[in-house]
């Protein structure tokens, strides 16, 4: 085995744990660029008022970042940054969903850059340049259970010029800090739930499909599977479930680790150029839509490593061999889909075409190829059309 271990975000997980902003010891700088959602769920949820309080309680200013959209642009990047250089901000606190932190980690790294965030960026129409210095340091406080980017150095953006939606990262923009505190996540909507936890949930299986699964990845990834399969259709029904709650937040944190020590793979290139054109598309639905047919291929090429994913989703048939552990796999993810009231979803529902597919299979390679290059089964541009063509159907 070879592989690198890399780990450096502190992590605060439990109820009520947003309270120790005031005291960590961890939370560095005296003023604070605090960047939000532009939906106003923060507001309504009197979640900002509080960690503008603890931070004032601890002497450390904060200026308010607001415009951060449910897929993040690198216009607001840049903007974020720019804010955060005028107000000499130390640290960059992203508080929300994966896309609120996201966009706090690339304000990060730019509040301390030159130029624009695409300079920086591999693949596509990005720079490809190096970033001279260290971005600022990060804390995440998610608000829902889905991302994990709290805990890894993974930044998801979009150029909205060119239809470009890519994945970029580096050690510095690793959260120095992370409050999990699933007591914020009762607020969340039974479908945004849903998506979100799908998310989380196809975080596990891809880092453990991916080639460079390592053992603590395929530890976590297999025991975050199984919380989300118990868990979801529990905290959909009910969001005030707080136990539900907890379980599904660690899923999701652990899953975000994964993403760490291991990697998605293709199956989210070819979610990221279809919600790059239409980003009105949740990630985790369009995880969702694509996952039968994705999966399906999958297996049929690796059947040995879906006995271990079978096991985990709790499958009603024995799965101990490599000619069963596809079936059983399949009729886990498809019972989930059901339980969390996705099953009727479809992708015209967003808007999305079938004359598309031609379009989102060359943007998966070309901004998100590297995904391909991790996965289990080599790709052809053929086969990537057919999943999209039989996730239409």
């Amino acid at each position: 085995m070879k592989f690198n271990y890399f780990m450096p975000t502190r992590l605060i997980f439990g109820v009520n744990s947003l309270r120790k902003l005031i005291r960590s010891p961890y939370m560095p700088g005296t003023k604070a660029l605090v960047v939000i959602g532009a939906g106003g769920a923060m507001r309504r949820n009197g979640y900002i008022e509080r960690v503008i309080e603890y931070l004032d309680r601890r002497k450390i200013e904060s200026v308010v970042f607001d415009k951060i959209l449910a897929n993040p642009i690198s216009e607001h990047v840049d903007e974020g940054a720019g804010i955060a250089r005028e107000h000499q901000c130390e640290v960059v606190l992203g508080l929300g969903g994966g896309s609120t932190i996201d966009s706090a980690k690339s304000i990060a790294l730019m509040a301390a850059n030159p130029g624009t965030y695409w300079d920086y960026i591999w693949g596509g129409s990005g720079g490809n340049k190096v970033a001279p210095n260290a971005a600022l340091p990060i804390v995440a406080i998610p608000t829902t259970a889905g991302t994990g980017t709290e805990v890894d150095p993974w930044t998801v953006i979009t150029k909205t010029q060119t239809n470009e939606k890519i994945g970029w990262g580096r050690d510095d923009t690793f959260p120095a800090l992370a409050i999990v505190d699933p007591e914020l996540m009762l607020s969340v909507p039974p479908k945004t739930t849903a998506y979100t936890g799908m998310d989380a949930f196809f975080h596990a299986v891809e880092a453990y499909l991916a080639t460079i699964s390592q053992p603590t990845s395929d530890m976590l990834a297999l025991e975050a599977i199984g919380i989300i399969a118990q868990n979801l259709p529990k905290a959909v029904e009910d969001g005030n479930d707080i136990e539900a709650r907890t379980r599904l937040a660690w899923a999701s944190t652990a899953a975000g680790i994964c993403e760490s020590l291991s990697s998605c793979i293709s199956h989210h290139s070819m979610e990221h150029a279809m919600s790059a054109y239409h980003p009105d598309l949740p990630h985790g639905a369009g995880l969702t839509l694509l996952s039968r047919a994705y999966f399906t291929y999958l297996a049929e090429k690796v059947p040995g490593r879906f006995v271990p994913l079978a096991r985990a989703i709790g499958g009603d048939h024995d799965a101990e061999s490599e000619k069963d552990a596809p079936a059983v796999f399949m009729h886990g993810l498809d019972r989930l889909i059901e339980s969390i009231g996705l099953k009727e979803e479809r992708l015209s529902d967003y808007g999305i075409t079938r004359e598309e597919i031609g379009i989102f299979a060359q943007n998966a390679f070309a901004t998100m190829g590297g995904l391909f290059q991790v996965t289990p089964v080599k790709m052809s541009m053929d086969d990537v059309v057919g999943i999209y063509e039989t996730a239409f159907s």
